[in-house]
């Protein structure tokens, strides 16, 4: 390795460090409304007979709501379209969703009319003559309306103001553009003319058919002449924040098109700071423990490479920043799972520069470089396959999840790169420094590469004949599908309310909760089919999940709970319609589905079919293993479990590519040694990596499951399950699958290695 070559990669590496922690310290995160609290609303646009729901339609409803939402005062909103016709709205600190969806979900249609008089009930106008609406103030309890002479179009402005001059409280100051100004003026120019008393003096403010206010004209107002100026005031006895509301709706004018809210979800402040403080924590545990198992296996070379995972957290961070997404709690699981991903490449480096050690002999002695050299060449093409495995699940889940769990894929596609950078290019920096000191030549047992490992001792003095009993495994591999389908045929997947529309609220008591006194009270106020539990720790946290309900049977819900345990409050709402539900279920199949289809071609083009639908198969029996754990256990699966299971898939396929790889790396040395010989040697060779990379992620998930709550212990569930199955799939199904392809399908010509391949830059641990 040339000096050129080595300077430039240490400024590389310094420069992307220098920008790093100047991001770090000068940009603040973005958070999601999961850990800093507050509401998020999906609304859909409705078509009419008038107007088509189109993209057009849905921005010009955007920006109206948009007006609305900055009328309720709520510090830094965000308002975008998701697709062709969703808005997503995020209002921060929010935790009463009740008032923004009245607010920001009405239709808002604003008419002032002249009143020609009272009506009794059941009164109907004659056609084209306007409309009867009801007025309590007004004789017989209805007013009679002319036709519309203004409509909210009109409206220039609108504020809430505290009338404390005239002594009518809270009221609403509203100002017409020029044409409404004249009108406004017509209108009352005409009322003015009218004797005292009279009904027709009065102008009627009439808000989506109902009448919000019906003012009669001051004496002083000239016939004829009317109120000039273009404002006027709606009084109505309105509290403030009726005010307010009032004053939204209006300036922000009538919606093009209809618009439901499909999904609505709300968290609580203290609930998302206990997931940051959780995930922080789960955060430095796993990393502390990852660096000591790699230190106490690979010694100075794992204290280097723990040294470039503390940069990697940097760098990962940095970025997340840098992009500008918005980091959730699904992000932030990523964001450490990520972390044991991490130490992958740099075991796989680790690995290959033992054997290359023992390889070469006194020459590795005398310049411990170079082994590690020779390793960083021949696991880049491994390091490469292994990481676009994971990145196309990422992919996948940046495109077909929605809300939170589009962070994860961002901060676990983030994580992926950002690893590549440290595990390639910093901690072979690190290394090429440490190693050419002296003191470290002088003592190579330090370097933690003269030692084989005791793993790899074992396996090279006995190499297991695992191939030799391929039936045995794949018997064992049936059974175990046998056992999960029978799991999911029979007790049934309990999908969340993501997938199946309805409400989960979950609430915090002051005292502990006994779940059977709590389910009995929710089934006595009228809920029979609520699923009650304990959430979190103390058993202070019940969580009811229920079919579509609206706010006021969650109120009698609320008091049922309080009722057998003192005062309770809202920590999380989620409401999910059930066409939405409907639709993100057949988004995650489709994703599943694409999932395995993009591993089977990508592996198809790296590998003979051969050895692709071999890989693909045990991903695919591993995901099965997985939903069926979940059905046995009755725990949910939602979008976070799906999130954990299409990051399943791309760590079973990243453990297999490396077996493969180096089964393929060894049938083209291997002459006419059996496939099954050699791929027992693959396993044997490989098998240190697997356990080591494997130890690696199992801390973090452990820490998670431990640490994160509730939120995340199935997350964690399901990816230890992913991790532990995919080591396992890739000896016992994989490869014996593998081998019996191979036997039954050969391989036409013998495939030669490419130049690049023959001087070491194919060959994978």
């Amino acid at each position: 390795m040339s000096f050129p070559v080595a300077l430039r990669r240490a400024l590389l590496a310094l420069v992307v460090v220098a920008l790093s922690l100047w991001t770090v310290l000068t940009t603040p995160p973005r958070l999601g409304l999961d850990l800093r609290g507050g509401t998020r609303i999906v609304l859909e646009t409705r078509h009419t007979p008038q107007v088509r729901a189109d993209a057009a339609a849905t921005d010009r409803t955007l920006e109206v709501l948009r007006k609305r939402v900055d009328g309720l005062g709520v510090a830094e909103p965000s308002l975008a379209r998701s697709g062709e016709r969703r808005i997503v709205v995020e209002l921060p600190g929010l935790r009463d969703p009740r008032e923004a969806a009245e607010v920001i979900g009405r239709t808002a249609q604003l008419t002032v009319h002249a009143v020609t008089g009272t009506a009794a009930t059941g009164t109907v106008p004659a056609a084209g003559k306007g409309r009867v609406l009801a007025d309590p103030d007004a004789p017989g309890g209805f007013l009679a309306l002319s036709a519309p002479v203004l409509t909210g179009e009109g409206v220039k402005s609108a504020e809430a103001v505290l009338d404390t001059a005239g002594g009518r409280g809270w009221t609403v100051d509203l100002a017409f553009r020029d044409k409404a100004a004249d009108e406004w003026a017509r209108l009352t120019g005409k009322a003015a003319c009218a004797p005292a008393g009279d009904p027709a003096r009065r102008v009627a403010i009439v808000l989506d058919d109902r009448i919000v206010s019906a003012p009669g004209v001051e004496a002083g107002v000239p016939c004829g002449a009317g109120i000039a100026g273009g404002s006027t005031q709606i009084t109505g006895g309105f509290s403030a924040d009726e005010a307010r509301d009032l004053a939204a709706l209006v300036e922000g004018g009538a919606l093009p098109v209809p618009v439901v809210t499909v999904e609505q979800s709300t968290v609580g402040p203290t609930l998302g700071a206990e997931a940051i403080r959780a995930s922080f924590l789960a955060a430095l545990i796993g990393l502390a423990c990852t660096g000591v198992f790699v230190i106490a296996v690979y010694r100075l070379l794992g204290l280097l490479a723990t040294l470039a995972l503390l940069l990697y957290g940097l760098i990962s961070y940095a970025a997340v920043l840098a992009l500008g997404a918005t980091l959730t709690l699904p992000g932030l699981a990523g964001f450490v799972l990520a972390i044991g991903i991490a130490v992958d490449a740099n075991v796989l480096v680790f690995e290959r520069a033992r054997e290359e050690y023992g390889a070469l002999g006194r020459t590795a002695v005398r310049d411990p470089r170079r082994p590690v050299a020779a390793a960083f060449g021949k696991v880049w093409s491994a390091v490469a396959d292994a990481n676009v495995t994971t990145l196309l699940a990422a992919g996948l889940l940046f495109a077909f999840a929605t809300g939170p769990v589009k962070g994860f894929g961002v901060t676990l596609a983030i994580g992926v790169v950002a690893s590549m950078l440290t595990a390639m290019v910093i901690t072979r920096i690190f290394a090429d420094l440490a190693l050419a000191l002296p003191a470290v030549r002088r003592q190579p047992s330090i370097t933690g590469m003269a030692s084989p490992g005791w793993l790899r001792t074992r396996l090279t003095r006995r190499v297991p004949r695992l191939m030799a009993r391929r039936r045995r495994w794949f018997a064992a591999s049936a059974g175990l599908l046998l056992l999960a389908l029978a799991g999911i045929a029979g007790r049934g997947v309990e999908f969340g309310v993501e997938f199946t529309g309805g409400r989960v609220v979950q609430y915090a008591a002051v005292r502990p909760v006994d779940a059977d006194e709590a389910r009995s009270a929710v089934a006595a106020a009228g809920f029979p089919d609520a699923v009650v539990q304990n959430t979190g720790d103390g058993d202070r946290e019940v969580s009811v999940r229920v079919r579509q309900t609206g706010d006021p049977e969650q109120d009698e819900i609320r008091r049922a709970l309080a009722s057998v345990a003192g005062p309770v409050t809202v920590e999380r709402d989620e409401r999910v319609g059930p066409s939405l539900g409907g639709e993100l279920r057949a988004h995650a199949v489709l994703a599943l589905g694409l999932g395995v289809l993009a591993q089977l071609v990508y592996l198809s083009v790296r590998f003979r079919w051969t050895y692709a639908a071999s890989a693909v198969a045990a991903m695919a029996q591993d995901v099965l293993l997985v939903i069926g754990l979940f059905a046995w256990l009755g725990k949910p699966v939602d979008s976070v479990f799906l999130a954990a299971l299409l990051t399943v898939v791309g760590y079973s396929v990243n453990d297999s590519v490396v077996v493969l790889d180096r089964l393929r790396e060894l049938r083209r040395k291997g002459g006419r040694i059996p496939t099954a010989d050699l791929a027992d040697r693959a396993v044997a060779q490989t098998l240190p990596r697997t356990v080591n990379t494997g130890m690696g992620a199992l801390f973090v998930l452990v820490a998670l499951a431990v640490l994160g709550g509730d939120s995340l212990t199935d997350f964690s569930v399901a990816l230890l399950a992913g991790v532990v199955l995919g080591m396992a799939s890739t000896v016992f199904t994989t490869l014996p699958l593998a081998v019996s392809l191979e036997n039954r399908h050969p391989a036409p010509v013998p495939v030669r290695p490419s130049p690049r391949e023959r001087a070491g830059s194919g060959a994978v641990v």
